[in-house]
């Protein structure tokens, strides 16, 4: 047998039947594959080889014993201990403890950043000596209580107060500033995007603003609540996209202006002479609009639907997709030649999605960015028609046959055999795959469909056996 590639050694490393003796032996490769260092079933002699090893790799399994992780608390590498931050369980007082008196910025920034770091030793980092740790804060504990944002928000350090109060953030929901830091933070450059949607427009000069330099604040002050229209005008020939598409969004943009900006954002991008950096900023602005727009949430259009059913916007279309509309109406979203749309209405439906509907939602839809989900983890089909898209000259469609559980070996033996490599890897872990094609599949020509294949808990030990020889492990 010739030497198996990486992939299948990294599959075997997963494989939850690997027995012990051979586990042993898979650690002791010079390059063990980093799945290995997270398998919840190490002995404790396995982790001390691990640990030395690769201490980072097993910092941050999340099935460590308690007095191992004391142990790594303590240590050299401050990256070591970091990790133990992203892997600890939130009930680990003790060491969360140890972690916040370390003397590494990096460690106490991860402590910042962790939602199981408990709530006072987590107020404790906004007096922090470092500004980074800080300026984390700000970004990840968006809930944190009042003392602690208003520490945040009148830190000395720039960097402190632009994290703290900013157009985005790193969890939701978005921080709301105290109502009287709120000038402060208006008359500051750094906080002024973040500063605007809780602003008072009577008080504040929304002229003045809808003039700044900065986009993130002309932005955010096209989507105020109380934006006068005059201003609002004047943004919607804002030259900057994101701010032209918050005055699209707007209750009270008139609808002649709202289609003209519709048409100018979803068209060509046609540069108009600014500098080099700037049209750089407003190209890749205009391109992220598409983004932006499936994104996008109208809650005012949610509130009363009705009148927005035919919009030309397929964006107002989804909004619309009430829980409350009736029957007949939500079919109309449903049967949207807009996949997103249609998605909306079932995912605010209260009834269960028809098989024939749940089947389309999936065959057309076409994420915006690379995503695991599809409709059909939401929208489960029948076993009748996984079964018939077995046979779907679509690979992503046959994909689906292979969740029927029971799903007939000959047609399993098939998919097994599927010209599509994402076909034969998801046929690679089905759990009632014969022994004989699992070997078969562990000289697949691609890597991660051996991969699949080696980490079958019904691989015979044998054959992991012979892998790990043909190794030379």
């Amino acid at each position: 047998m010739l030497s198996p590639r990486p992939e299948i050694l990294t599959g075997l490393s997963e494989n939850p039947a690997l027995p012990a003796d051979l586990l042993d032996r898979l650690i002791a490769d010079p390059y063990p594959p980093h799945q290995l260092f997270r398998r919840p079933d190490l002995t404790e002699p396995q982790l001390d080889a691990l640990i030395e090893r690769d201490a980072h790799g097993t910092a941050l399994n999340r099935h460590l014993p308690e007095h191992v992780r004391h142990r790594l608390a303590g240590h050299p590498d401050p990256d070591v201990r970091a990790a133990l931050v992203v892997s600890a369980a939130a009930d680990e007082r003790e060491l969360f403890e140890r972690l916040a008196a370390d003397p590494a910025p990096e460690v106490r920034q991860k402590l910042a950043e962790s939602d199981r770091t408990p709530a006072d030793l987590r107020a404790r980092l906004a007096h922090d000596p470092d500004p980074d740790v800080r300026a984390a804060l700000g970004q990840y504990w968006t809930t944190a209580p009042e003392p602690v944002r208003r520490t945040l928000l009148t830190d000395p350090e720039d960097s402190v107060r632009a994290a703290a109060c900013a157009r985005y953030f790193r969890h939701l929901p978005h921080p709301v500033p105290p109502a009287d830091l709120v000038p402060a933070l208006l008359a500051d450059p750094l906080t002024r995007a973040g500063a605007v949607p809780h602003a008072d427009l009577a008080a504040a000069d929304p002229a003045r603003l809808a003039a700044d330099p900065d986009p993130d604040v002309r932005h955010a002050l096209a989507a105020h609540p109380d934006l006068p229209a005059a201003v609002r005008d004047r943004l919607a020939t804002d030259p900057f996209a994101l701010v032209r598409l918050a005055v699209f969004a707007r209750p009270d943009t008139p609808d002649a202006d709202r289609a003209a900006l519709y048409a100018w954002l979803t068209g060509p991008y046609e540069p108009s002479g600014q500098d080099e950096e700037t049209a750089i900023e407003h190209e890749f602005a205009h391109f992220a609009v598409g983004t932006e727009l499936w994104m996008m949430r109208l809650p005012w259009v949610t509130a009363d639907p009705l009148p927005h059913l035919d919009s030309p916007y397929p964006v107002f279309r989804r909004a619309a997709a009430s829980p409350d509309l009736p029957a007949e109406t939500r079919a109309r979203l449903l049967a949207d030649p807009d996949n997103e749309v249609a998605l909306a209405a079932a995912a605010s439906s209260p009834d269960p999605i028809d098989p024939v509907t749940a089947e389309r939602l999936d065959r057309e839809h076409r994420p915006r960015k690379r995503m695991r989900w599809r409709p059909a983890d939401s929208y489960p089909l029948p076993v009748g028609t996984l079964r018939r898209l077995a046979d779907d000259p679509v690979p992503r469609m046959r994909l689906l046959a292979l969740r029927d559980p029971d799903l007939p070996a000959a047609v399993l033996e098939r998919l097994a055999a599927d010209p599509d490599p994402d076909v034969r890897h998801a046929a690679a872990s089905h759990p009632r795959l014969h022994p004989a094609t699992l070997r078969a599949l562990l000289a697949d020509p691609s890597g991660y469909v051996a991969a699949s294949a080696a980490a079958h808990p019904a691989l015979p030990v044998a054959e992991m056996r012979a892998l790990l020889d043909a190794a030379g492990l």
